[in-house]
C-alpha cells in the first residue's frame, strides 16, 4: 500500500517538473522576444535619430553613438574614406576621451584591420583582433581591444566609410544578431549621410549665390576693381574654410602673373609677387585654363620654393577666372592649413562656377570703365573743339582789332601797352593750342606701364645672373608713379642688377617695388659677398645722385655675413 502511494506521488512530481521546465522555457522565449522587441525598438529609435540630423558632422557623430548603444560596445568609430579610396580622411570616435586621443597621437589613416575593411567592404567580425593576419598591433597609450565588428556604410552604392565597434561589454563576443543590427543601421546611416550632404550642398550653393550677388552689386555701384578682387578672395576663402585666398592677374606683354590681392595667413608673403607660368600653381591654372590642385602646397615640386610663402599651409587649389574664347582673366588661389582635407571634386566644380560668375562681374566692371573713359575722351574732344573754334578765334579777332587800333594811337606809352597786349594774346593762343594738343593726346601703347617695364628689366638680367630674380610689386605703381620717375626707377634697377651680376657672385636676388601714393621705393636684395670696402662705387654714386635730384634718399646695407640690400626711395608727389 505504501509503495503504491510513493509511486503515485512520483508520478505527480514528474509532470510538475516538466511543467516548470516548460514555464522556464516559455519565460526564456518571452524574455528573448521582449529583448528582440526592445532591440528592434532601439534600432528604430536610432534610425529616426540619425535621420533627423541635417548637419553632416553631427549626423556622423550620432551614427557612431547609436552604433555603440545598439551592440553594447565600449568603443566605436566611424572612418570616412578619402578621395583616393585607400585612406581615411576623417575619424569620429566614441568611448575614448580627448586626453587619451592626445596621448595616442594622430588618427589612423586606414592600415591594419581598418584597412582590411577598406579593401574588402564586407562585414567583418573577430573574436580577437590580434589573431587576424592584417593586424599589426596598436600604438602606445592605446586602450586594449579584442573583440571587433565592422561594417561598411554605402551612400548611393559608393562606400562612404566604415563603422568599427570593439570590446562588447561583459566580455561577450559580437554575434550574428549584432552584425545584422549594425548592418541595418549602416543602411539608414547611408540615407542620412546622403540627405545631410544634399542639404549641405544646397546651403553651400545659396552662400555662393549670395556672394555672386554681392560682387555684382559692388560692380554696379561703381566700386573699384581692387574691391571686387578683394571680395572674390575673401568670400571664396571664407566659404571653403581656407586660411589663404589670393587673386592674380596677367601682366601686359609678359608671361607672368601679378598677385594683386592676398588675404589670410601670411598674406604679405604673396601680395605683390610676380609669378612665372611654369613654376607656380596659379601660373599652371592660368596657362591650362583649368583648375590645378595640390595635396601639399608647401612641398609641391611644381611650385618654386623661392620665395617661401606656403609655410603652415597644405591642400590648395588654383582656379582660372573665366576660360572662354578670350582666355582667363586671372586666377584665384585658395589654401587650407596643413592637415586639413584636400579640396574635393565637388568643391572644385563649385569654385569654377563661382569664378565664371566673377569673370562676368570683372567683364562688366571693365566695360563700365571703358564707357567712362570714352565719355571723358569725348568730353575732352568737345572742350578742345570749343577752345579751337570759339576761344582762339575770338582771341585772334581781338588781337587783330588791337593791332588795327594801335595805328591810330599817338600816345607812345599807350601804343606800347597795346603792343604788349597783342603779344600776351599771342602767348595765350600758344598756351591754349598746347592745351588742345594735351586734351587730344592718347595714352601710350600697351606694355609701357612701370610693372611691365620692371618685369622686362628683370627678365633681361636673368641670363646674365644665371637665375631668375624674385619680384614683388605692391601699390598702384602704374598710375601713381609719374613717367619721369618711372624712367629713373628702371635705370636704378638695371644698374643694381648689373652690379650684382658683375661683382656679387649671388645665388639669389629679390626685387621689391612699392608705392603708397606719396613715395615710391625700390629694394634690391642679394645673398652675394657684399660690397668690398675699397671697391668701385661709381654705380652706387649714380643711384644716389638720381635719388637726390628727385628729393629722395638712397642707402645700402651690407652686413658682415654677406649679402647686400639697396634701398632707393623718392617722393612721387610735388618735389622740393
Amino acid at each position: 500500500m505504501a509503495r503504491s502511494e510513493e509511486t503515485g506521488q512520483a508520478r505527480v512530481r514528474l509532470p510538475q517538473l516538466r511543467l516548470d521546465e516548460l514555464l522556464e522555457e516559455l519565460q526564456a522565449r518571452l524574455d528573448a522576444a521582449r529583448g528582440t522587441r526592445d532591440r528592434v525598438h532601439s534600432l528604430l529609435e536610432a534610425v529616426l535619430s540619425v535621420g533627423r540630423e541635417l548637419d553632416l558632422e553631427q549626423a556622423l557623430h550620432s551614427i557612431v553613438e547609436a552604433a555603440a548603444v545598439l551592440v553594447d560596445a565600449e568603443y566605436a568609430a566611424l572612418g570616412v574614406i578619402g578621395p583616393d579610396g585607400r585612406r581615411l580622411s576623417a575619424f569620429h570616435t566614441v568611448g575614448v576621451g580627448d586626453e587619451e586621443i592626445a596621448r595616442i597621437g594622430p588618427f589612423p589613416e586606414g592600415h591594419g584591420i581598418l584597412g582590411e575593411l577598406i579593401r574588402h567592404p564586407e562585414p567583418l567580425r573577430l573574436a580577437k583582433i590580434a589573431e587576424h593576419p592584417a593586424s599589426y598591433g596598436f600604438p602606445a597609450h592605446h586602450p586594449p581591444m579584442n573583440s571587433f565588428l565592422g561594417v561598411p556604410i554605402r551612400v548611393r552604392e559608393q562606400v562612404f566609410g566604415n563603422l568599427y565597434l570593439t570590446e562588447k561589454r561583459g566580455g561577450a563576443q559580437f554575434d550574428e544578431e549584432d552584425e545584422s543590427v549594425l548592418s541595418t543601421l549602416a543602411v539608414a546611416a547611408g540615407v542620412a549621410i546622403d540627405n545631410a550632404r544634399l542639404y549641405e550642398e544646397s546651403r553651400l550653393r545659396e552662400r555662393w549665390l549670395r556672394v555672386n550677388a554681392e560682387i555684382t552689386h559692388t560692380v554696379m555701384s561703381g566700386g573699384p576693381g581692387s574691391e571686387v578682387l578683394r571680395l572674390i578672395a575673401e568670400r571664396a576663402a571664407e566659404i571653403t574654410g581656407s586660411a589663404l585666398g589670393a587673386v592674380a592677374l596677367p601682366m601686359e606683354e609678359t608671361e607672368t602673373l601679378a598677385v594683386e590681392i592676398a588675404v589670410g595667413l601670411d598674406a604679405d608673403a604673396h601680395r605683390g609677387l610676380v609669378l612665372p607660368m611654369d613654376r607656380s600653381l596659379m601660373g599652371l591654372a592660368f596657362s591650362r585654363a583649368a583648375p590645378v590642385t595640390s595635396a601639399d602646397a608647401a612641398h609641391d615640386e611644381r611650385i618654386s620654393a623661392e620665395p617661401p610663402r606656403f609655410e603652415g599651409l597644405g591642400p590648395a587649389v588654383a582656379v582660372p577666372i573665366g576660360s572662354g574664347g578670350a582666355g582667363p582673366r586671372g586666377v584665384v588661389l585658395l589654401a587650407r592649413e596643413a592637415g586639413r582635407p584636400e579640396f574635393s571634386e565637388m568643391e572644385t566644380e563649385t569654385l569654377q562656377a563661382f569664378a565664371a560668375q566673377a569673370a562676368v562681374a570683372m567683364e562688366l566692371a571693365e566695360r563700365r570703365r571703358d564707357a567712362e573713359e570714352i565719355a571723358v575722351l569725348k568730353d575732352r574732344d568737345r572742350i578742345a573743339r570749343d577752345l579751337h573754334d570759339l576761344a582762339i578765334q575770338r582771341l585772334f579777332a581781338t588781337g587783330m582789332t588791337l593791332q588795327s587800333a594801335g595805328r591810330f594811337i599817338e600816345h607812345e606809352e599807350a601804343a606800347e601797352r597795346v603792343v604788349r597786349a597783342v603779344e600776351d594774346l599771342d602767348e595765350t593762343i600758344k598756351i591754349i593750342r598746347s592745351t588742345i594738343f594735351g586734351l587730344r593726346a592718347r595714352e601710350g601703347g600697351a606694355g609701357t606701364g612701370l610693372r611691365s617695364r620692371v618685369v622686362r628689366a628683370v627678365g633681361e638680367a636673368s641670363p646674365v645672373l644665371g637665375f631668375a630674380p624674385g619680384v614683388r610689386m605692391e601699390g598702384l605703381v602704374d598710375t601713381e608713379v609719374p613717367r619721369e620717375i618711372a624712367d629713373q626707377v628702371i635705370a636704378v634697377l638695371s644698374e643694381a642688377l648689373t652690379n650684382v651680376a658683375r661683382h656679387a657672385e649671388a645665388r639669389r636676388v629679390d626685387v621689391a617695388l612699392e608705392t603708397d601714393g606719396r613715395e615710391v621705393w625700390l629694394t634690391v636684395t642679394d645673398d652675394g659677398r657684399g660690397i668690398p670696402p675699397g671697391g668701385r662705387r661709381s654705380g652706387l654714386r649714380n643711384m644716389a645722385e638720381r635719388a637726390e635730384q628727385l628729393g629722395g634718399t638712397f642707402r645700402t646695407d651690407s652686413p658682415e655675413g654677406g649679402g647686400t640690400t639697396l634701398m632707393w626711395r623718392v617722393p612721387v608727389g610735388e618735389r622740393p
